[in-house]
């Protein structure tokens, strides 16, 4: 049985193929050059990408399992679509999604609305699936570490209704868990969707205030900038993904990102373990510097 990961270079991919190992899997990437993949000795990589209909064909031979995640795109539920459908004419039935927490509540949000709708769209054609659902990833304040560092301000706008963060490892292990449990499964089991959330639900207040235990002195909370985000992002990314991320940004000030009853619990468990805290996350950062 083979599970094929897509995404498998990215920040959360590289720890989903890393778990699958860990446990025993040789699992199969789909990546654009196998040779600048980097990639451990165990992955089948295949050349291609999700808008590539025979590559995706090929990939797809012998495949009993998908983990399906693609990067925020113009195209990305354009790219989702073909490769549930490519999946399904090779008769794969047994998939684990990653989406993002409240896809259904962020309706405004381009790459949250076009999560939702592969949501629907894999529900209505019959897979037997994992939905996962994360909230802010704590590794994205990896980016923003040298204005922490440099000038004693976190500036991301979070707001104050707190986002639950979770840490990439944990989600690369919780999806590489799910994955085994599909393709181990005898029937594939139920579609099911999970909220993937830290211990700690966090507001842009809190999160400066761990920064400074971590650091030893002031970081202050930067406010609630949307505008002046976009602006910034702006130099790095095209316009539309940066009006993307504001409408993101904006979507924490109304709906934060807040864990649902038992969320943590029904994690801990699913791990077997506690769940990565924000302040081991910055503990960790800070010490590295």
């Amino acid at each position: 049985m083979t599970i094929l990961v897509t995404g498998a270079t990215g920040k959360i991919g590289r720890h989903v193929i890393q778990q699958l190992i860990q446990r025993g899997a040789k699992p199969r990437a789909l990546v654009r050059d196998p040779s600048a993949a980097d990639l451990p000795d165990a992955v089948d990589a295949v050349q291609g990408d999700m808008l590539d209909v025979d590559a995706l064909r090929r990939g797809f031979e012998g495949v009993s399992t998908l983990f399906l995640l693609n990067a925020v795109a113009a195209d990305e539920f354009t790219q989702a679509l073909i490769t549930l459908n490519v999946a399904r004419e090779a008769g794969v039935k047994r998939l684990v999604y990653l989406s993002v927490i409240h896809s259904d509540r962020y309706v405004n949000v381009p790459h949250f609305a076009g999560k939702f709708g592969v949501e629907r769209m894999i529900e209505q054609m019959g897979f037997n699936a994992t939905i996962l659902r994360p909230a802010y990833f704590m590794d994205n304040d990896l980016t923003i570490k040298d204005v922490v560092l440099g000038y004693g301000v976190y500036p991301m706008p979070i707001g104050g209704k707190g986002l639950a963060m979770i840490d990439a490892r944990d989600i690369g292990e919780i999806a590489a868990i799910e994955l085994l449990s599909r393709d181990r499964a005898a029937d594939g089991g139920a579609l099911t969707r999970i909220n993937l959330v830290g211990p700690d639900t966090l507001t842009g207040t809190d999160a400066a205030g761990i920064w400074s235990n971590a650091l030893g002195r002031a970081i202050v909370y930067g406010g609630d900038d949307t505008a002046g985000f976009e602006q910034n992002l702006r130099q790095f990314m095209p316009a539309w993904m940066a009006y993307d991320m504001r409408q993101m940004a904006e979507g924490f000030l109304t709906e934060g990102m807040l864990p649902e009853p038992g969320d943590v619990e029904r994690l801990t468990q699913l791990l077997g373990r506690p769940l990565r805290s924000y302040r081991d996350f910055a503990a960790e950062t800070a010490a590295a510097v």
